[in-house]
């Protein structure tokens, strides 16, 4: 019988980690809240804040929108950046929409926004919902959900809609899990998140 493999333990955390997040992502959402049995978690739209001492680092994503363009989050620092993550066929996606495109467009040259689609199986179908709802910004495509990856800790497995602020040096300030409780709810995080850096 041959001894068992020892490992670091910090590779076992983060083996563990992976684990965890593939089979999130794999299974795509459970049945734990809203209506999982369609294909996605709702939550409450519940913010949370996360005070600037406590910020993480940048969040480094970079991928293609659904034109095939570049797009860096790297790149739009020095402001507020709002990332919504959404499916074509999520009932709450399209019911808050209006408001991430109204938000958009206050916000213009103040913040910058940025999709993040996962679940549709082709980029088709992704184009219809942004040309139905006249989306203003671009979406990273991301079927198989491994753009979330840099917001894991944040982001739990595929709740879909949930939004993320991060502040100008690109680190996750307020999220919110679930469809936005309202547009106003948005611009104050986002007004209050710009003047962190004014203060």
């Amino acid at each position: 019988m041959r001894p068992p493999t020892s490992r670091p333990r910090g590779a076992l955390v983060s083996l563990l980690a992976c684990l965890l997040l593939g089979t999130a992502v794999l299974s795509g959402c459970s049945s734990l809240e809203g209506a999982g049995d369609k294909g996605y978690v709702t939550s409450d739209g519940q913010l949370e804040v996360v005070a600037a001492a406590d910020r993480g680092e940048p969040i480094e994503l970079e991928g293609e929108d659904l034109d095939g363009k570049a797009v860096s989050l790297a790149d739009l620092r020095g402001k507020p950046v709002v990332v919504n993550v959404w499916w074509s066929a999520c009932p709450p996606c399209r019911v808050e929409q209006p408001d991430l495109n109204d938000a958009a467009a206050e916000l213009d040259g103040e913040a910058a926004f940025v999709g993040v689609n996962i679940r549709d199986s082709s980029v088709d179908q992704a184009r219809a919902y942004v040309r139905s709802f006249e989306v203003p910004y671009p979406s990273v495509f991301s079927a198989d959900g491994k753009a979330l990856v840099p917001f894991y800790g944040t982001l739990t497995a595929y709740t879909v809609p949930a939004t993320v602020v991060l502040d100008s040096e690109g680190r996750i300030a307020a999220s919110i899990l679930g469809r936005l409780p309202s547009k106003q709810t948005l611009l104050d995080v986002v007004a209050d998140t710009a003047a962190e850096g004014t203060s």
